[in-house]
This record gives structure tokens, sequence and C-alpha cells, in this order.
């Protein structure tokens, strides 16, 4: 059945002379596999595999056969065209970590509208805000992502919960009994995150490189603690080198 749908790129690979296999996050039908035949050709090699790379917006066109666990793409185009993104470094480096996390988090085949509709955005807010503006973005997008895949954490930061504690999952009484820690001024500043909501309001909580970095490693054993696929994500060692 052929079937229109945005999509959102998360890796792709070479097949064969000519062709590529690329996982995509859908609108419709989450993350799915296609083969994209033709688009390393010499001809297209510039204006088809590009389209490809991670990051990447797309309107498409796809057969779309539940009983197969490849499916095949009919057409496709840009759906916004990056001005920024692609050619710095920090912006890049942010893409590189959000895509790696999807992809790590996100169930096959199963649709989540939401949380599509949130990268969609996240990532042109992040093309068109400069980048000295974008250094909390990785930390909100992985408090986003968690919230929408359920793993929210419980309670708010209080005079009476001020600990953040991973095994309850949230901000506690109790002072945690096991490591990793986190001093009341992060768990504030987390808070703060969590209330954001927006990119607007995000732009307005002021930390620096270290409160941000103890966050987001409290954030992924976080996850590691109650999903079963994080394993050790790769680019966060070149983020933290460039997000200094």
């Amino acid at each position: 059945m052929l079937q229109k749908t945005n999509g959102i790129v998360l890796r792709s690979v070479k097949y064969g002379d000519s062709s590529l296999i690329t996982t995509i996050f859908t609108s419709l039908y989450g993350v799915q596999t296609y083969m994209v035949q033709g688009v390393r050709t010499s001809k297209a090699r510039q204006n088809r595999a590009g389209s490809f790379q991670p990051g990447i917006l797309l309107e498409l066109v796809v057969y779309q056969q539940p009983q197969k666990n490849m499916q095949r793409l009919r057409e496709f185009q840009v759906a916004y065209i990056y001005s920024t993104l692609q050619e710095n470094v920090v912006k890049n480096s942010i893409v590189l970590f959000s895509v790696e996390l999807l992809l790590r988090l996100l169930p096959e085949h199963a649709p989540l509208p939401d949380l599509f509709n949130f990268v969609y955005e996240y990532f042109i807010t992040l093309d068109k805000n400069p980048p000295h503006n974008v250094a909390n973005f990785p930390l909100f997008f992985i408090i986003q992502c968690s919230r929408n895949l359920g793993y929210e954490l419980k309670e708010n930061y209080s005079k009476d919960t001020p600990h953040l504690n991973m095994q309850e999952g949230g901000f506690s009484n109790q002072s945690p009994v096991t490591p990793p820690f986190i001093s009341e001024e992060d768990a504030i500043i987390l808070n703060s995150l969590l209330k954001a909501g927006d990119f607007e309001n995000l732009k307005q909580i002021e930390m620096n490189a270290g409160i941000r970095m103890r966050l987001m490693d409290w954030y992924i054993a976080f996850l590691k603690l109650h999903t079963q696929h994080m394993g050790n994500i790769r680019s966060l060692s070149i983020l933290q080198a460039i997000l200094h």
C-alpha cells in the first residue's frame, strides 16, 4: 500500500553498487527500515544520497507492507533545507548525539506521533538558533524523549523532596544510598529543565558545562537502569568536548 509520511533519517548504510539501506523515524509508522535504490550512482550522488544523512527531514511516499521488516521508498524529497546544522561543528555534534540516542531508545514499528513532532521541531529549532543558544539542547532533548517514552521523573524538587534518587526515579525525601549523587544545586537546575516545556523557556536556564555534563551523565545512567538497550553513547565524549 502506498502511503505519504514525513520522516527523520537516523542511519544509512551502503548496499550494493548504488543503493542504501536507511533507518527512518516516520510520523505514521515509527522506526522503519527502507531500501533506497539507485541513489549512489555518479549522477545522483550529490543530490540524492545526501538526503539520507542523519537528521535530515524528509517527505516520503512509501510502499508499506506490515508483514515485512524492510520497506521500499517510491518517492522522497527533503522537507526542510538546513542552513547551518550540517556545517556548524557544535550543531552537527548535537545532531549526532540526538540521533544516536533515538536509535538506542526508539522501539521499531511503533508509531510515536508526539515524540516525532517534538524531534522534528527540535532539529528545525536547532538549525535556526545561533550556536551560543544551543548548549542546553542535548539535555533538554534527552529529558523530553524520556518523558515521551514513559520514563518521566516522579515528583518535583522541593524542601521536602530535595534529593534526586535514581532508584526511585525522581525527587525524594530520602538521600540515595548508591551513586551517582547529584548536589542540591544541580537538582534545582534539573527541576527547572523539567518545567521548561519549550525552547524559549530553555534559553532562560543558565548553567555551566560542569553542571550540564553531570546532569547528562545522571540521565544516561537513569535510562540505562530503566531501559534495556541504552549501552554506551559513543558520541557523548565528542559532545562533552564541544560544549565546554
